[in-house]
């Protein structure tokens, strides 16, 4: 059965709505479109204000991000049981729009569309493209193109002409998923039917798409096209193309558009093209390469960023080349970059990815000391490589940790969690955790199942 067949069959029941006439300042007419005890100040030490107060900011930041959390939840799931309803005709706009946009954010795409169709029985609702633009982006990176398709239709029912923005946002739906055909089926309707010209925003979306599922056969169709319509790349253009030839290790096209770009006058390398070079030569090893090139940005006045330094980490860790990435590290403690927490994901995966526990361990308590939040990536690091040590106390700290933290989990950690506990032979406790998974509202996928099968075919301990 066709999986987007059945689901574009429900778009029209989360989207309906009774017929009602719109107002739009670029409406036209459908028939032409588609509390504790205090120890004394002078008894505690400098050290222990300090960590009491990062401890307190930790505290104080999980419950913000719990209220907010809870809120957003408590809203969304309100105005979806109202969707249902045709007696809710007058809400307050405020909050149903607030809805809307937190089930965009958190990219909830059945319960945006649901409160859509609420919104579109208001009486004082007006529709306006910014919105149909900001839900075709969530569908297209929920990978739903069907129902993209789906809402636009809905869009032109609304009265609305699109704009170039909102094409845009189609193009990128379709090209997400791998449908080029109908991507630039949709840019040749832009001209041919509703006299809006695609930009260079569009034909960069398109090219961002291409590199992404590896058609870089497409790319010199795109940029022949934008050359007939006038049209010039731009540095996100140069980039998206050296980005997605540096990731599929196509190193002499990806010196061939940063050339281009040079030659261009008018778009120069910045930070992002530097470090699309660096992380192409780091992540398969060519260190030297990924070296020369980071001198070379620079003395083109291009200065590094901390994720460039995370890029050499990660790149040096991967060579166990770990010298140099103390360097790295310490370069930038003096020079007053401070770590994220993507810096510290690295450095633990590289200590836990070679067994150095212990060293995993000092770095992850430093993370926490400078108040630095773990988040999901840490925690699954770090239950992996406890794992692979066979340490199960170390993953039963973790676990309680997290039970304690409003860290939002996904799939990925449970099957990390669940491996570590099957591998290990506690069925019981694989057998709870998947239970605290649908809690969570984290739904199993392949890999979830293919783990727990494997876990119950090994011999009893």
């Amino acid at each position: 059965m066709d999986f987007y067949a059945v689901e574009a069959a429900n778009v029209g029941r989360l989207l309906s709505s009774s017929s009602m006439p719109t107002i739009c300042s670029n409406q036209v007419p459908v028939e032409q479109m588609q509390v504790k005890r205090k120890r004394s100040p002078g008894l505690v030490s400098v050290e222990e204000k300090s960590s009491k107060t990062v401890s307190k900011r930790l505290r104080n930041d999980s419950k913000k991000e719990l209220s907010r959390m809870l809120w957003t939840e408590a809203a969304i799931k309100a105005i979806e049981r109202k969707a249902g309803s045709q007696k809710y005709n007058n809400l307050w706009p405020k909050a149903v729009l607030e809805a809307l946009d937190e089930a965009i954010k958190e990219y909830r795409w059945e319960s945006a569309l649901k409160i859509l169709g609420l919104l579109r029985k208001q009486h004082w609702y007006k529709p306006r493209c910014q919105t149909y633009t900001k839900l075709l982006m969530m569908l297209g990176k929920c990978k739903k193109p069907e129902q993209a398709s789906l809402l636009f239709n809905v869009m032109l029912s609304d009265g609305l002409r699109p704009t170039i923005d909102v094409y845009t946002a189609l193009v990128n739906a379709y090209g997400l998923s791998g449908l080029f055909d109908r991507a630039f089926s949709t840019i040749e309707d832009m001209t041919s039917v509703y006299d809006c010209k695609p930009d260079v925003h569009t034909y960069t979306v398109l090219i961002s798409c291409s590199v992404r599922h590896r058609r870089f056969d497409l790319i010199n169709r795109i940029l022949t096209e934008m050359s007939c319509a006038g049209i010039k790349c731009n540095n996100i253009t140069y980039n998206a193309m050296v980005d997605g030839f540096g990731k599929a290790e196509l190193f002499e096209q990806m010196e061939k558009s940063l050339s281009e770009m040079i030659e261009s006058g008018s778009f120069l390398p910045d930070i992002f093209t530097l470090n699309s070079f660096i992380s192409a030569y780091g992540y398969c090893g060519k260190i030297d390469d990924m070296e020369k090139w980071f001198d070379e940005f620079q003395l083109m006045g291009i200065k590094p960023d901390v994720r460039s330094f995370n890029i050499l980490i990660r790149s040096y860790g991967k060579a166990g080349l770990y010298e140099k990435m103390e360097l790295v590290l310490n370069f930038m403690k003096n020079r007053f970059f401070p770590p994220t927490v993507v810096t510290f994901n690295t450095v633990i995966a590289v200590h836990g990815s070679v067994g150095n526990v212990e060293k995993m361990n000092d770095v992850f308590k430093k993370m926490k000391h400078l108040g630095i939040k773990p988040n999901k990536i840490t925690y699954s690091t770090l239950v992996n490589a406890y794992s692979k040590a066979r340490k199960l106390s170390m993953v039963d700290s973790i676990l309680r940790q997290v039970k304690n933290s409003d860290v939002i989990l996904d799939t990925t950690f449970f099957n990390c969690i669940i491996g570590a506990y099957g591998r290990a032979g506690d069925l019981d406790k694989m057998g709870e955790l998947f239970l605290f998974m649908k809690e969570k509202n984290c739904k199993p996928d392949n890999i979830t199942f293919a783990t727990m099968i494997q876990a119950l075919k090994l011999p009893m301990r």
